[in-house]
């Protein structure tokens, strides 16, 4: 198969991660891969060090009709069978390419927010798309609710976990830990994300504040992003010797391996999270809302506890019950690890995906 991937988010992040891994899969399984990103977009130089060709779009409002024409050209000169859209802009340029040129399009949904009712959801979601693919199943009934879709062409594929990637050393994380001043009965409450709004960083330090007084408790905030309005929060709470920044890990594995208890508190936006994914995989037993797909990860009373969102003490409570419990958070533990090796390996993400493809081009 000939795929092209579209772009229009300029980050990286969680999304533009999977977009390249899938296709060094599908590379891998020797089908041929191309980008459409957006200028100056994070997939650009990454998809470009792993050598697959990649083209750098205006996705401005204004220069889409000359976006579009470079769409078809591009189409046409490689030979596009089938196109996987990822944001809205992408989604709506690269849909109506792939009607213009007789092609087909998988249109991947990685948010579990709310699409927009009307027009906008049908054309983006049925007319503009021939297969619907999400991240969570959590958003499902409410595509097919508002874009009319038939059921039989929406699937939930998570973003796996690769466990050959997700390694460390028990050296490296006694070094994390003591890197963290920590003690060898201290407990490390923790997070991994890219720190923003929606990602409950305040709900967490807050946590932290009605905990400041437990013996033993430190925090650790992993992630990049907008981090410093955060530290000067933390600053000001008080939060200084209990709470740590570690700002953006390339490869944050240790650190989490170095966590007692992960928490992920997002309020949300969240589809099935990576991050907790790799810490279920880690033996992390899990402290996270009811947001978006995160119950698929953290299944309450089995590899972890749920929480509301904007509920500190809900997360107080939780912390307590694991800490005071030590072969609690160690069945939860063996448990997470068990529900990712049996749900949420890549090998299987890849596999459905390349279903998808098939059954779509068929």
């Amino acid at each position: 198969m000939r795929i092209l991937h579209t772009e229009s988010s300029s980050g990286w992040g969680g999304q533009e991660i999977r977009i390249l891994n899938e296709a060094l899969g599908m590379r891998k399984k020797g089908h041929e891969v191309i980008f459409a990103v957006a200028k100056g977009g994070g997939l650009v130089s990454q998809a470009r060090k792993e050598g697959f060709t990649v083209y750098e779009v205006n996705f401005k409002r204004y220069a889409l009709l000359f976006t579009l024409l470079k769409f078809l050209k591009m189409i046409k000169k490689h030979d596009i069978e089938i196109i996987n859209t990822h944001s809205s802009l992408d989604a709506w340029t690269g849909g109506f390419a792939a009607r213009i040129s007789g092609k087909k399009v998988v249109r991947t949904r990685h948010l579990s927010t709310a699409i927009k009712k009307g027009l906008n959801s049908r054309l983006l979601y049925n007319i503009l798309a021939d297969f619907v693919v999400t991240t969570s199943s959590s958003i499902i009934p409410v595509i097919c609710s508002q874009s009319k879709l038939s059921p039989f062409a929406i699937r939930c594929i998570p973003t796996g976990v690769e466990p050959s990637k997700v390694t460390f050393s028990y050296e490296e994380v006694l070094a994390f830990r003591n890197s963290l001043g920590l003690k060898l009965d201290d407990i490390l409450i923790g997070t991994a994300c890219f720190v923003r709004s929606w990602k409950g960083i305040d709900d967490l330090m807050q946590a932290a504040l009605l905990m400041k007084e437990v013996k033993n408790v430190k925090w650790v905030i992993v992630g990049g992003g907008h981090v410093e309005k955060y530290i000067e929060k933390a600053a000001a709470l008080g939060l200084n010797d209990v709470l740590t920044f570690t700002r953006h890990l390339d490869f944050p594995y240790t650190a989490i391996a170095a966590m007692d208890i992960f928490v992920l508190l997002s309020t949300a936006h969240e589809g099935v999270s990576q991050a907790s994914l790799q810490a279920a995989f880690l033996k992390r037993p899990l402290i996270t809302t009811t947001i978006g797909g995160l119950p698929e990860v953290c299944l309450n009373c089995k590899t972890g506890l749920h929480v509301a969102p904007f509920s500190p003490e809900q997360v107080k409570d939780a912390a307590l019950r694991l800490i005071q419990n030590p072969e609690l958070r160690s069945t939860f533990g063996s448990n997470a690890r068990a529900h990712v090796l049996e749900k949420f390996t890549f090998d299987k993400t890849l596999m459905e995906m390349e279903s998808v493809y098939k059954t779509v081009l068929s």
